[in-house]
């Protein structure tokens, strides 16, 4: 298969490296510095394209994509104002567009537990529920996508809730979901929800060991796309 890398940041390198040890071949590996040489790519030698790039790159990399009917996955962050002209211009072209905020098998399996235990402590008033995100440095959006993407499913059935705020620590609170983010060296991610009361706490928590996980989901589902339409998740991928 040939792919096309737009953002080749630390992701996109091992995105790279997974993908030629899978068999297939990188058309081209573009980021700020070489972007010009994408209007000279010919659309027709890339099958899927994998978008890792900055929050002001991806929504003008998603469409160059669109618009030439290449599939495309991203996993890039902080630009989600914009996905749903993404998604009408792909629906407008009848193409393929792929969005996850994190590509682990592991976390898209923890949202689901996320939402599973939601759902059962939406009537538990005497529980106050929290979430802290630890990253490294480099991270410059926060919270990070997984952290939203979890407390979109924690609000989902705790409606009693407005909606998140990010704090600067953990913090407790009846009318919105605190989600604290940390920044430290060298984690490339942590996720802890918390419902505490004064009886008890119950917590669940997903820790990466490495980005290596992430960039094999996302070779993962480049393979599963190449030949789909439509707008895609995860949970389309993995069958939840």
């Amino acid at each position: 298969m040939n792919i096309l890398i737009l953002g080749y940041g630390k992701m996109g390198k091992i995105i790279g490296e997974i993908a030629e040890e899978r068999g297939h071949r990188i058309v081209a590996k573009i980021n700020i510095e070489n972007i010009a040489d994408l209007d000279r790519l010919d659309p027709a030698s890339v099958d899927v394209a994998i978008e890792f790039s900055q929050p002001e790159s991806a929504y003008a990399n998603i469409l160059w994509c669109v618009d030439r009917a290449i599939p495309v996955l991203s996993g890039t962050t902080g630009w989600l104002d914009k996905k749903p002209a993404v998604e009408a211009r792909c629906k407008e072209m009848d193409g393929t567009f792929f969005y996850a905020s994190n590509y682990s098998v592991g976390v898209n399996i923890f949202f689901r537990v996320n939402r599973f235990l939601s759902n059962l402590m939406k009537g538990q008033q005497d529980y106050h529920v929290s979430m802290v995100e630890i990253h490294h440095t480099e991270k410059k959006d926060a919270p990070s996508g997984t952290a939203i993407s979890l407390a979109e499913g924690v609000l989902e059935h705790i409606t009693r809730l407005s909606g998140w705020r990010l704090v600067d620590d953990q913090t407790q609170s009846t009318d919105y979901l605190p989600i604290a983010a940390k920044r430290i060296d060298p984690a490339p991610g942590t996720h802890i929800v918390t419902y505490s009361s004064e009886i008890d706490d119950i917590e669940i928590k997903h820790t990466a060991h490495s980005r290596r996980g992430f960039a094999q989901g996302a070779v993962l589902v480049a393979e599963w796309i190449k030949d789909k339409k439509g707008i895609l998740s995860m949970e389309d991928f993995l069958n939840l």
